[in-house]
């Protein structure tokens, strides 16, 4: 480990000031979110000074470091723990204050151990809950751990908020270090807000104080200088062959033009809209800084941001000069290793990682193997290869096995020339060009060539096999190959001077001063403040509009510094607040999004390049002005991919999710596990369509909602996979979906109640980055009742895509339908499926009444196969079909009651039974047909409903009662009748106690069945050819009137049977 780290023990523990906070918070402190209502004001749009603007965050600051810390203490159980071995008092211990300790902890495979930053808790139980926070607030410490001693993390160097006396837990090893947060990131901010940076140039930040921003424009003495006109001709030859857009090449030229100039200070916007080229705008504009040799900083909030913005420069650096690896050296990289992920894999970025670097460039700097050595050696032996063979001899006289001539030769070359090699190629790989120019860089692969050619030759000459004449030719080739090789090497030396470095410290520090471009996150840039280096002159920030604007003045304060670049979108997500309180007061909130509300002019990309015209439509319309133009690439035909059969799975569509419950559930998030099994159900046929047919897809499924996204994580687990495979699926909240992009998204938005509540899923930027990540396809799930109620964005978007025709109702999809009411079923909400409109009934025949009675009974059915087989009936009966059951079997029910011809009864799971009846209902000016289900129970418990039935029955008349039993026969279904009302007989049945489904009617009949009541007389008729079908009416008519009932046939379907008998 470097020095850098072991000296920090040393120095004044940075951002004292916020840590001293923290730890005056109490226990109960911590656990009050409510500690600091209203004590935080907003923050304003401008400011009267910097002062003012610093001071605005600071309050906010300290409420968000306190929600940070609220928000650990809800997964104590997860947080990650170490024993500690031993505590001892530091040399720079001095209380009451200073309680400076060294400790020891337990090393653990995969285990936790305290790093820099880390805010710990000090107790001698395992915390599991909260409780055990108060439990044990004798003994609870907080410690942030400030260093670590000689790089040996197992004993960290920390900083108590109280004296640790706990001898005894020591000696019975029951003393644990929870870690809480990282303090890293806000330590960092307090000190910019402070002006505790070494760097403090405020010229930047003293541009955006007030409403009167501009950003500058094209500086006149920069304009009027002789070389501008030609600066700006080679940066637009650069740019054309880049392939850039009209917008895109402005928004670089203009920045360019701006980072030019040595006389003012400016902050420039570049607003990159979804799918519209951000980074790759971003990677041309430092492409062309590079080959300018402008100083830049390149920043971004997240590590991911970073990496994916180097890698893209650091594609394009060998076509700088056209020499391989030549050219990195002038870019760095640096930042936490293991959260960049900059591996062995990414052979790139790893050229450019500062820790990687100054280990090359420390083996290549070594005395005894390094540069200076193998040169030295490689010449010497090319010199005088005679005498150093004499030498050997003289070394090993009397030993056999000796060398020959030829053999010694190339044994020496070889090992002396791979050190060298190391070293050439690292050098023009990790130096920047400054220090290894062109010239240098071409002698440096001459010598590359000429070495492995007289390699080659001194191991033929060294082989044994070898013809005199051959080794005759070789022996001349191999002189004129040395010679060369020898003055290639000579003139190397001359040309070519290592820099002397103490350590790798040092190597370091010389790194991030040389480089043209460095790339880090932007809390890390706190660490190029401590550097004395040559000045900065550009800072650029990606994705700006997830900055806070607090945490932008850490670089903007870098010594040097003129000009900002801020590339970003305000209308997409902004950075993370974990406080309502300082959200509220504006904490989140970027410079950015500040400086375009200040009226600040942004540079537009205008053209998307990712979405369907049918997606990027309504995000474009409603976020965007209709400003930006959808590319010619998506308007192909080609670009309308159709995974799924059917109008719903078209490219965009908004799907009804009616029957969705959304549940409240850990730490604060929702889960809809109705949605979960209809997003599973399209990605289980997705799967099944796509398999093995050597298509490729990636599907992304977005919910608002943590909780959900471990929901459908469960259903779909077997599809997840890499995102390199042909059937790629990953699932994820919105936040963690910025960014990116997939062929289809499936949008899960969770919230499914009455009052119309959605909390943080109304926000316009959650939405619009959730709309904009589909490239093909996007299909959305939702509560289209809710969002509506809402009055939120989402309202517009559902009223949107029914005025588009894109707006379906998921049980119009069979299997969606099945899904839906299979979830319901697993969840015990069959109540649910007994409501109106419910996916049960979609196709039905009959509409269908319940009793109180028998929602009770199916509520308590626990058995899921026995509420599978009860609404397999139900859906059965609802459409017709009957059991063939004769009227003896029926009868049994109860022997001469009045209601025993009505009472069907039907057996379920060989245990229960469903007992239904036929029932008039009056709707409008008709009587119709309905089913009317009383109760599902044990044959036992039948002549106890039996009876209640014929209570029930006994004020109905003998017309009624023939009524109920009348059946209207469409094939092999019983379709429902109705009749005009009567209003001297007839009354209307007791659907009124209960829902009723609505379903559609019929009189389409072939068959009709007239089953009159006991004291009556049964009457069949067939229809077997349609000329009878007339006189059958006019029968059918004459029967019911000599029954004081009337069939009332619908006007159309009497036209078609009298127009048939004609």
């Amino acid at each position: 480990m470097d020095k850098r780290i072991d000296r920090v023990k040393w120095e004044k523990v940075k951002g004292r000031g916020l840590l001293d906070s923290v730890f005056s918070w109490s226990v109960e402190d911590v656990l009050n979110e409510d500690l600091y209502k209203d004590q935080v004001e907003k923050i304003p749009n401008s400011f009267k000074s910097t002062a003012h603007y610093m001071k605005a965050f600071i309050p906010p600051l300290h409420v968000e470091t306190h929600a940070d810390l609220l928000s650990s203490t809800e997964s104590l159980a997860e947080a990650p723990t170490c024993r500690i071995l031993r505590v001892r008092k530091s040399k720079d211990y001095k209380p009451p204050k200073d309680l400076f300790y060294e400790i020891s902890v337990e090393e653990t495979r995969d285990g936790y151990v305290p790093w820099i930053g880390d805010l710990i808790a000090l107790t001698n139980v395992q915390l599991k809950c909260i409780d055990d926070l108060r439990k044990t607030q004798q003994s609870y410490h907080v410690a942030f751990v400030h260093s670590v001693k000689g790089g040996n993390r197992l004993t960290p160097s920390i900083l108590s908020s109280k004296p640790i006396v706990d001898e005894e837990g020591l000696k019975k090893g029951t003393l644990f270090a929870v870690h809480l947060i990282n303090l890293t990131t806000n330590l960092r901010i307090w000190r910019s807000l402070n002006l505790e940076l070494e760097g403090r140039n405020l010229n930047i930040i003293k541009k955006v104080l007030q409403n009167n921003f501009n950003d500058g424009g094209n500086c006149s003495i920069c304009s009027s200088s002789k070389n501008s006109d030609a600066a700006s001709a080679r940066i637009r030859d650069i740019l054309q062959s880049l392939n850039l857009n009209s917008s895109q090449e402005a928004a670089v030229l203009s920045c360019i033009d701006t980072a030019r100039c040595c006389h003012h200070y400016s902050v420039k916007l570049v607003q990159g809209p979804p799918g519209t080229g951000k980074t790759k705008t971003a990677s041309c504009l430092l492409h062309s800084l590079l080959r300018m040799k402008c100083r830049t900083l390149v920043c971004a909030p997240t590590n991911i941001a970073v990496v994916e913005v180097a890698a893209r420069v650091v594609s394009t650096v060998a076509d700088v000069v056209g020499y391989e690896t030549y050219g990195m050296g002038d870019i760095i990289l640096f930042g936490n290793q293991e959260r960049m992920k900059v591996d062995g894999d990414q052979n790139d970025l790893l050229h450019v990682f500062l820790d990687h670097r100054a280990d090359i460039l420390e083996k290549s700097f070594d005395p005894s193997t390094g540069w200076k050595h193998s040169l030295a050696s490689l010449i010497s032996l090319l010199e005088d290869s005679e005498a150093q063979y004499h030498l050997y001899l003289q070394d090993n006289m009397g030993k056999e096995g000796l060398l020959t001539s030829e053999r010694f030769v190339w044994k020496r070359f070889n090992s002396s020339g791979k050190e060298l090699k190391f070293c050439i190629v690292n050098l023009y790989t990790h130096l920047p060009t400054t220090l290894i120019s062109l010239e240098v860089m071409r002698i440096m692969t001459r010598a590359l060539d000429l070495m492995t050619s007289l390699e080659t030759l001194l191991l033929s000459l060294s082989a044994a096999n070898e013809d005199e004449q051959r080794k005759l030719q070789n022996r001349i080739k191999s002189r004129n190959e040395k010679r060369e090789c020898l003055n290639t090497l000579r003139l190397l030396s001359l040309k070519f001077q290592v820099p002397e470095f103490a350590d790798k410290n040092a190597i370091e520090k010389f790194c991030l001063s040389n480089a043209c471009l460095l790339f880090c996150t932007v809390s890390s840039s706190a660490r190029l403040h401590s550097i004395r280096m040559t000045p900065l002159h550009c800072l650029v920030i990606d994705e700006a509009a997830q900055l806070k604007e607090c945490e932008s003045t850490i670089p903007l304060q870098l010594s040097g510094l003129h000009h900002a670049i801020l590339i970003g979108d305000e209308r997409q997500l902004p950075a993370i607040v974990n406080s309502k309180i300082s959200e509220k007061a504006g904490f989140g909130r970027s410079l950015f999004e500040r400086l375009v509300k200040l009226g600040c002019k942004s540079h537009l990309l205008n053209i998307q390049y990712r979405m369907h015209p049918s997606i990027s439509l309504f995000p474009n319309t409603e976020f965007y002005g209709s400003q930006v133009l959808d590319g010619q690439n998506v308007k192909e035909t080609g670009y309308r991919r159709r995974f799924l059969q059917g109008d719903m799975f078209e490219p965009y569509s908004f799907i009804n999710i009616a029957h969705g419950k959304e549940e409240f559930v850990e730490r604060q998030s929702f889960k809809n596990t109705v949605e979960a099994a209809a997003a599973a159900d399209i990605v289980g046929r997705l799967f099944k369509d796509i398999n093995g047919t050597g298509k490729k897809i990636s599907i992304g499924i977005i919910s608002p909602y943590l909780a959900q996204v471990h929901a459908i994580q469960e259903k779909i687990g077997k599809f997840i996979s890499d995102p390199d495979s042909a059937f790629s699926v990953s699932v994820g909240t919105v936040d963690g979906f910025q960014g990116g992009e997939e062929d289809l998204i499936i949008i899960s938005t969770v919230r499914s109640n009455e009052n119309g509540s959605v909390g943080f899923v109304s926000n316009p930027q959650r939405a619009n980055v959730a709309l904009t990540r589909a490239r093909f396809c996007l299909w959305i799930l939702g509560n289209e009742a809710t969002l509506v109620k809402s009055g939120s964005i989402w309202k517009k978007i559902v009223n949107d895509a029914k005025h588009r025709r894109c707006f379906y109702n998921a049980e119009e999809d069979e299997s969606l339908a099945q899904a839906i009411t299979e979830s319901l079923i697993e969840h015990g909400r069959l109540d649910v499926l007994l409501q109106p409109h419910s996916p049960l009934f979609r196709n039905a025949r009959w509409m269908v009444f319940f009793s109180d009675d028998f929602r009770r009974s199916v509520a308590r059915i626990r058995n899921v196969r026995i509420c599978k087989e009860v609404l397999s009936l139900l859906a059965k009966l609802s459409n017709g079909w009957r059991q063939h059951q004769s009227r003896k079997k029926r009868s049994q029910v109860v022997h001469n009651g009045i209601s025993s011809p009505l009472i069907e009864q039907y057996n379920v799971s060989g245990q229960l039974n469903m007992i239904w009846t036929v029932d008039i209902l009056q709707e409008n000016s008709f009587c119709i047909q309905v089913l009317k289900v009383w109760d599902i129970l044990p044959s036992s418990d039948i002549p106890k409903l039996a009876s209640r039935l014929d209570t029930f029955f006994r004020n109905y008349t003998e017309e009624q009662m023939n009524r109920c039993l009348y059946k209207c026969m469409e094939g092999n279904l019983v379709v429902p009748m109705r009749w005009t009302v009567d209003s001297s007989s007839d009354r209307q049945g007791s659907g009124g106690e209960a829902d009723a489904v609505q379903l559609p009617k019929s009189l389409a009949s072939i068959c009709l069945d007239i089953e009159p009541s006991t004291t009556g007389k049964a009457a069949r008729y067939a229809i077997k050819t349609m000329e009878a079908q007339k006189e059958l009416a006019e029968a059918m008519f004459l029967i019911l009137s000599s029954s004081r009932t009337k069939l009332q046939l619908q006007s159309k379907e009497i036209e078609v049977l009298e127009g048939q008998g004609q």
